[in-house]
């Protein structure tokens, strides 16, 4: 199984709205993949960092995936390429990890 983690920070005024909205966009358009894509095996995003969070973040993505070819179709689809053009406009900046348990 390939765990797919990515964080972002946003720019505090994108596309009419503030960096929270477009927090809240993202979480939305992300959380709607589900069912939709069939390498997509879990999705949680989520706006509410702890505290303790030792990275600049606003909003974090983790989803599953069964191979790494899995991952690959996922980041390919169109569904989730509708999105990363959104994302692409409001962000700061974007980090990103992907590991094998």
């Amino acid at each position: 199984m390939i765990r797919h983690i990515v964080w972002w920070t946003l720019k505090d005024e994108a596309e009419g709205t503030t960096a929270a909205q477009n927090c809240l966009k993202i979480k939305e358009l992300i959380e709607a993949l589900r069912g939709k894509i069939d390498t997509l095996k879990a999705v949680e995003v989520s706006v509410k960092l702890a505290a303790t969070t030792t990275v600049d973040a606003q909003i974090v993505l983790h989803s599953t995936h069964d191979t790494t070819a899995d991952l690959a179709a996922y980041n390919d689809h169109p569904e989730h390429q509708k999105i990363v053009s959104f994302i692409k406009k409001v962000v700061n900046s974007r980090q990103a990890i992907d590991f094998e348990v």
